[in-house]
């Protein structure tokens, strides 16, 4: 491998064009080659975003000597297949959310990273944002005594550019869950160190998601400590805020706005003297993640989210999905 970390991507995403490209070349690193089932658009993505080499075809990306590590942005059911036969090629992954449509899938991919020795991380970018660090920091510090509840208000509106199979191919993995509540899943796990062990699960078609998928979903979930939270994912919220609250013995912690791809929002911690502003970094949570992993593929730490991260954050999310579906509550082990 060179010096610099050299990147195809798989997948011509939105989400490369408008955060991951930049951020690998703000961690010194280079996009070599981007692949499309369509060439005619892989090239056109390549030409559009500086990307010397356009690729057709998975094994024809694979193949490429320039090409140290991947980014899979594809729909969710291509990643499983994608994440084994790059890890085969030698390649380090960082895949997107959710790792694939059932933790057996998710599982096979962990685990022909770790035995094939190539660095995997799952592409969690909350945990990466200033403001969940300080969230975490604060609890840690003991800021609010001991945690016990906690809730994520995390109801968007999803762009008509966006919508696509997200709102119609179930067997895409479509729906509000595997799209959003795995990232609050996650969040919750990073921000609380802590471990949810059973969900029970509401969940909604408000008009925009067809093909019977979920476009709204709320849950209320246990954690092993004995922390209750709950979750708020919408497809269809078009003038709602977002925002991540921590209630503790002593103290609450209110964010806003900081459900989001953008280093934005704010925090503040009440308690026994008062209201204060909590201050927090802005540095951008997608050049944050690559630097994470280009420092695990040096040798130095672990990606941001790990493999073993999307497990856990996808086992959630179908447990979620498991209750909405069953009406009764859903212990995560059962899906784990």
């Amino acid at each position: 491998m060179s010096k610099k970390l050299r990147w195809g991507l798989i997948g011509a995403s939105t989400i490369a064009r408008e955060h991951v490209i930049r951020a690998i070349r703000a961690n010194d690193g280079e996009v070599t080659a981007v692949m499309s089932a369509d060439l005619a658009r892989a090239k056109a993505y390549a030409a559009e975003n500086g990307i010397p080499g356009a690729a057709a075809s998975l094994a024809a990306l694979l193949r490429r000597d320039d090409v140290d590590a991947v980014y899979i942005s594809t729909t969710n059911e291509l990643h499983r297949d994608q994440a084994i036969a790059a890890a085969s090629a030698g390649k380090h992954i960082l895949c997107e959310k959710p790792l694939a449509l059932t933790l057996e899938d998710a599982k096979a991919m962990v685990a022909a990273a770790r035995q094939a020795g190539v660095v995997m991380g799952t592409n969690h970018h909350l945990r990466n944002a200033g403001a969940h660090r300080a969230l975490r920091d604060a609890i840690k510090a003991g800021k609010i005594g001991r945690p016990l509840a906690a809730r994520v208000f995390h109801a968007v509106y999803l762009p008509p550019h966006l919508q696509g199979w997200r709102i119609d191919r179930p067997e895409a993995g479509g729906g509000v869950a595997l799209d959003i509540t795995v990232h609050d899943a996650d969040t919750l796990r990073f921000v609380l160190d802590d471990e949810p062990e059973a969900v029970t699960a509401i969940s909604q078609s408000a008009g925009m998601a067809k093909s019977g998928l979920e476009d709204g979903i709320m849950t209320t979930s246990r954690f092993r400590s004995g922390l209750l939270a709950q979750t708020h994912d919408a497809f269809t919220a078009k003038y709602a805020e977002t925002g991540f609250e921590v209630h503790g013995s002593e103290g609450s912690l209110i964010a806003r706005n900081v459900m989001t791809q953008r280093p934005v929002g704010s925090i503040t911690l009440r308690h026994k003297d008062g209201e204060h502003d909590v201050e927090f970094d802005r540095v951008d949570l997608y050049e944050r993640a690559l630097g994470a992993f280009h420092r695990a593929v040096r040798g130095e730490g672990q990606p941001a989210a790990t493999g073993e991260d999307g497990l856990r954050s996808l086992a959630f999310g179908l447990a979620a999905i498991q209750s909405a579906r069953s009406g009764r509550r859903v212990d995560i082990a059962e899906v784990a």
